[in-house]
């Protein structure tokens, strides 16, 4: 059992939309919650930092991509249980606007893959839930099914 499971308290986490060229930077999870599901890069804030340097490290070590986080966009909750009805794991997650500094993808930390998606490949991603609704809501169409 990892140090995330079965938490005290809610844990808070930050997503960054990265948009250049009309791609989307996307991350494959390689661990639970949502392990082997495509979303955006993004990790949990340490103690003492802010979300825009907790989204800008998280990037960073899970795509190799450079960028500068913006504000806020989207906030959400991810609440899975067991089960038996435990809370198995609970995030408040924010994911800000980033601007595309430098670098080219590729999957580090707890992301198996990485990739600038454009919208019709999309449609063909097995993306979380969270991910395909805040990219329609965006209007970033051609979205998958969210899981």
């Amino acid at each position: 059992m990892s140090k995330r499971e079965y938490p005290a308290a809610p844990r808070v986490g930050v997503g960054a939309l990265v948009i250049k060229d009309e791609t989307v930077l996307l991350v494959k999870r390689g661990t639970p919650p949502g392990a082997g599901l495509w979303a955006l890069p993004g990790g949990m804030v340490k103690l003492g930092e802010t979300l825009r340097e907790a989204a800008e490290r998280e990037t960073l070590e899970e795509t190799g991509i450079t960028t500068e986080a913006g504000e806020p966009a989207y906030v959400f909750d991810v609440i899975e249980k067991d089960a038996d009805g435990r809370i198995l794991y609970h995030y408040v997650i924010v994911d800000l606007w980033c601007r595309y500094e430098n670098g080219e993808p590729r999957g580090g930390d707890d992301a198996s893959d990485a990739r600038w998606v454009g919208k019709d490949e999309l449609a063909r991603l097995r993306t979380s839930r969270a991910t395909s609704k805040f990219l329609e809501l965006i209007g970033f169409k051609e979205v998958a099914e969210g899981i």
